[in-house]
């Protein structure tokens, strides 16, 4: 069944599957059996997508989150601040992520081997657990160009190289953490022709948090490009998401975003309206692809999605069967 997954067509096709995967991660995720039996879910009850029930994603933080009894091949986590609780996501087949995410860049941005990849972020051995760096460092690899590295610490290089690579037409994804893509064009003017910026967030303390509209033109103007894309990712999730610009996101065929009301986390909203973000991640099918993420946004038509923000703590609600 997991090789059905990510060779998704249709949205029948996802339907299926999703249907299929909940009753498996019900049978075999004993954390997610608990939360489905808390709330009197059962497989039976469900025959659409919208009346599986999401776990919260705060349960990656105090529980083994895991629909299989193989061994653990990774364990992603997430880059709390000092002393905060990190996620955990405990991954028995990290060559289903790898799949979903080279699929998944395929799917939005074609063969890998076309681009040079210049990353803005930490290092593999800097940040061992993190599935972005994971995923990035790989996608390094996968290109099998010379030029292809993290660049975190080395604005200089990382400037002089991308001026002489763009000018020479060669195709580039620069992708990497907010605060230092504004360090970048701090210290250097850039007119990039045939270069993709992606920034992945993350200021962490390091400087003004900004809204998305306030970072992407100061980074438009300094890369003197017409669009910033962005990745929507998470250790709790094996797929992404991307933007193209103007922070409209779309997923890929095995992956589908929902929301849900504020004031009652059971109750999915109809497009078009704010609410939590739920994500439906098949990749996740060792672990759990029902997610009740903490992000605020909006669903539209076409299935694209925005982000508008976050909830804090005092603004969520459902989640009082925290207990388990």
């Amino acid at each position: 069944m997991k090789n059905e997954l990510l060779n998704i067509k249709t949205e029948q096709q996802f339907t299926k599957n999703a249907l299929n995967v909940f009753k498996h991660q019900f049978k075999n995720n004993k954390v997610y059996r608990s939360f489905c039996d808390l709330l009197y879910v059962h497989p039976s009850d469900i025959t659409k997508i919208e009346d599986i029930p999401f776990l919260p994603i705060q349960f990656f933080k105090s529980r083994k989150v895991l629909s299989s009894l193989e061994e653990i091949d990774e364990v992603f986590t997430s880059s709390g601040t000092t002393g905060s609780v990190t996620s955990k996501h405990y991954v028995t087949d990290v060559s289903l992520y790898e799949e979903s995410y080279l699929k998944g860049f395929h799917h939005f941005y074609g063969d890998i081997k076309e681009y040079v990849v210049l990353a803005l972020l930490p290092n593999y051995l800097e940040r061992k657990g993190s599935s972005l760096v994971y995923m990035v460092n790989d996608l390094i690899q996968k290109s099998e160009n010379i030029h292809s590295g993290f660049y975190l610490n080395n604005l200089d290089d990382l400037a002089q190289k991308l001026v002489k690579l763009d000018n020479e037409g060669q195709k580039i994804l620069l992708i990497g953490v907010s605060f230092a893509l504004l360090d970048l064009v701090e210290k250097h003017n850039f007119n990039l022709k045939n270069t993709i910026v992606m920034e992945t967030g993350g200021m962490k303390g390091r400087r003004k948090e900004l809204i998305r509209n306030e970072l992407h033109m100061l980074l438009q103007n300094g890369f003197n490009v017409n669009e910033i894309h962005s990745e929507y990712g998470m250790t709790e999730l094996l797929s992404q998401g991307y933007s193209k610009g103007n922070g409209i996101f779309e997923t890929p065929p095995w992956m589908k975003i929902l929301t849900r009301d504020t004031e009652d986390a059971l109750t999915v909203l109809e497009k078009g309206k704010t609410g939590g973000i739920n994500v439906i991640d098949l990749a996740n099918y060792n672990s759990c692809s029902f997610i009740a993420t903490q992000d605020l946004g909006k669903v539209h038509e076409n299935n694209t999605f925005e982000i508008i923000g976050r909830f804090d703590n005092s603004d969520i609600r459902g989640c009082n069967l925290m207990v388990l």
